[in-house]
């Protein structure tokens, strides 16, 4: 199995060193609705203190505006009625701006939110990181289109994995009772035939996938429980290593995800 390499010491070729002194790129923190937009407020301070990133914009829905501060990073795109994002277009004008942009989710369950999120994440031509709740948001129409993008990551749940191979009626069986070799074989064939990358938590273990390159991390070496790795600061760390070292994404992943 030259595919999968379980990783049980800290990787020697530790990516923090590829960090610039000077702040460099661009990063997009999407998400938020009229009732929550905690996490997109977190996830931006986390990058701006513990990353030389020159621009972190937080990305919200237009039914925020008069609640929040006029702050230069804040950009506010069009709402539905329910107060989430209502153009895809606008979206994807967003995307299309930054070097990275993170999907980190807190977004209304509604039909024009979510074809106007999977129409913008399909069309994204930067770096799209999607995780928490926005995953099960956008495999809701027509996920195929997301899973032929090779800008996207799926920072997603063992049971958001399991709805991803179902709507693509995937052959290849993805089940929680399985163990690692197995999980891991099936990433394996599943990113051969889809160019994504996929970092899911099971049994214990982060797993990595890319090109059909599979890789594990005991959690217990991350420093996160179960709980806090959903809540948005393993996603910050990922988009910032991934930010400047674009083209090695789960070697700068693994270093991210270390503690």
């Amino acid at each position: 199995m030259d595919f999968f390499e379980k990783i049980d010491t800290k990787p020697t070729g530790d990516f923090e060193w590829n960090v610039p002194e000077q702040k460099l790129g661009h990063v997009a923190v999407v998400g938020g609705s009229k009732q929550n937009f905690r996490t997109e407020i977190k996830v931006s301070e986390f990058l701006s203190k513990q990353y030389p990133i020159k621009i972190v914009q937080v990305v919200l829905p237009d039914a925020l505006e008069k609640s929040l501060p006029s702050l230069p990073n804040f950009i506010f795109l069009r709402s539905t009625e329910s107060g989430s994002f209502a153009d895809g277009k606008e979206l994807e004008k967003t995307f299309e701006a930054s070097d990275f942009n993170l999907l980190i989710g807190d977004l209304s369950k509604n039909s024009i939110t979510s074809k106007a999120m999977t129409d913008a994440c399909s069309s994204a031509k930067k770096p799209l990181l999607i995780t928490r709740d926005a995953i099960d948001l956008v495999i809701e129409n027509h996920p195929e289109r997301l899973l032929m993008n090779e800008q996207i990551i799926f920072l997603a749940s063992m049971p958001q994995l399991q709805k991803i191979f179902r709507a693509v009626y995937y052959p290849k069986m993805l089940l929680l009772s399985q163990s690692l070799i197995q999980v891991a074989d099936a990433l394996h064939k599943f990113t051969l035939s889809y160019p994504i990358s996929v970092i899911t938590l099971q049994g214990g273990q982060v797993l990595i996938a890319k090109s059909g390159t599979v890789k594990s991390i005991p959690l217990e070496r991350t420093g996160y429980s179960p709980l806090m790795f959903w809540g948005g600061e393993i996603a910050a760390k990922i988009a910032a290593l991934n930010l400047y070292n674009p083209s090695n994404f789960i070697n700068a992943s693994v270093s991210a995800i270390w503690k």
